[in-house]
């Protein structure tokens, strides 16, 4: 299974008539946030494949009701095609905006997401396959800024529900030799910053 993970950047490699040709064999797309809809409305026409997104700490002038075809997962566990993909969205709070909290409150709302995390794990073998933020596990690929620094609960997450990837935006790449993907435990965690693609094999 292959999946397009898209973050933060309008990227010229995706916003073009030549993306069916590129990403021919993408079986699902993940938005990490901070992307106009319309943007992910143009890759869900072109693929023809599900997406499920998020929303970023700057998706404060657009609702998931404008979304034509995606699929809002912030705060809800869906499957697709047996993959199992949690969405938590927004930021670390920094100036009481919108789509941004602290670390107890995002703490809170992965507390909504243990029942059915429970539930899979109870009846599918697993709790999840991937963990779909906006902002990174604290220490992986954050900053030191209060806007752009990663949520300590996302590391307690992945200690204890064993996602396969964190997929996660916010943290824009300028170098091509920063980081952007990080073994944290069993979990492989990926910055989505303009498109990464991954090749899951065969999924259960």
């Amino acid at each position: 299974m292959k999946i397009l993970c898209v973050s933060d950047q309008i990227d010229p490699l995706i916003y073009t008539n030549s993306i069916k040709q590129r990403f021919t064999d993408v079986d699902l797309v993940l938005s990490a946030g901070d992307l106009p809809l319309d943007y992910l409305d143009f890759i869900i026409s072109t693929l023809n494949k599900p997406l499920f997104f998020i929303m970023g700490n700057h998706h404060t002038d657009e609702s998931e009701d404008n979304s034509h075809g995606a699929t809002y997962i912030d705060l809800k566990v869906k499957r697709e095609a047996g993959l199992i993909v949690a969405g938590l969205g927004g930021s670390m709070r920094y100036n009481r905006g919108e789509n941004q909290f602290s670390d107890f409150q995002m703490n809170c709302r992965i507390l909504k997401l243990l029942p059915v995390l429970v539930f899979n794990r109870v009846f599918r073998g697993r709790f999840l396959d991937i963990l779909l933020t906006h902002a990174s596990p604290r220490g992986i690929h954050d900053k030191e800024d209060k806007c752009h620094k990663g949520f300590k609960c996302f590391l307690w997450f992945i200690k204890v529900f064993k996602p396969r990837y964190l997929v996660h935006g916010h943290i824009h790449l300028y170098d091509l030799s920063e980081v952007r993907t990080t073994k944290y435990c069993d979990t492989m965690v990926i910055n989505a910053y303009g498109h990464y693609l991954i090749d899951m094999g065969d999924t259960a």
